[in-house]
């Protein structure tokens, strides 16, 4: 299998050729074309309490799909994302730790990547990142998603980050919510309300955009 990432910055796509045997899991709706002999296959997410669960709760669709090449020759497919913004991708090996993905970012993986439902917290949900975290683990590839441009920050302390701007995080990095300012006034009134101020060691993305900043703006 061979992944490109095209139109950047703005408009990421994946471009993707499938060999022989290959398969690639993705989000729903996230195929924009395809060469029309890949066996497209649907499936719940993690199965119907699961499915439901993500979808609920992680920002994700309730089905699945799963597009394969059960032809001789090399298929090709074009993967992309509702928003307009970046595409990064992982490599996960069998026995490491994975990683934390907020609501909305997963867009496809390979299969040997698992995507679960984690427990985040009210402290999340107050800082509008949701209730549940997804949690890819595994060994392969996982793309994620975001609105606007990702950037990494290397984490090794403390780092206060705007709600809904985080994407993505390692395990070992702890989420706390607080004030932006020092009061409730200075805090609302600034426009930023809570922040969230990461604990930890290890690379953290960020995105330069947020759904929720657009909306407001609208």
């Amino acid at each position: 299998m061979h992944v490109s990432v095209k139109g950047k910055p703005s408009f990421c796509h994946l471009e993707v050729t499938l060999d022989s045997g290959d398969c690639i899991v993705t989000e729903s709706d996230a195929m924009a074309s395809m060469d029309s002999d890949i066996h497209h296959d649907v499936k719940l997410h993690g199965g119907l309490w699961g499915g439901l669960m993500r979808k609920l709760f992680g920002g994700e669709t309730l089905f699945i799909n799963y597009f394969t090449n059960k032809s001789a020759e090399p298929k090709k497919m074009v993967l992309t994302q509702p928003t307009p913004g970046m595409i990064n991708h992982r490599q996960l090996e069998s026995g490491s730790d994975g990683f934390y993905l907020q609501p909305g970012a997963f867009l496809a993986r390979t299969r040997g990547v698992k995507i679960s439902l984690h427990w985040a917290g009210f402290k999340s949900w107050f800082a509008r990142e949701g209730l549940f975290r997804l949690y890819a683990h595994g060994n392969g590839y996982v793309w994620y998603a975001c609105y606007g441009a990702i950037y990494a920050y290397e984490l090794d302390g403390e780092y206060i980050v705007d709600t809904s701007h985080l994407v993505s995080y390692p395990k070992g990095v702890s989420l706390h919510i607080q004030l932006a300012g020092k009061g409730l006034f200075s805090s609302f009134f600034s426009g930023e309300g809570f922040v969230t101020r990461l604990k930890g060691k290890g690379t953290v993305y960020l995105q330069s955009r947020s759904m929720s900043g657009l909306a407001s703006t609208i």
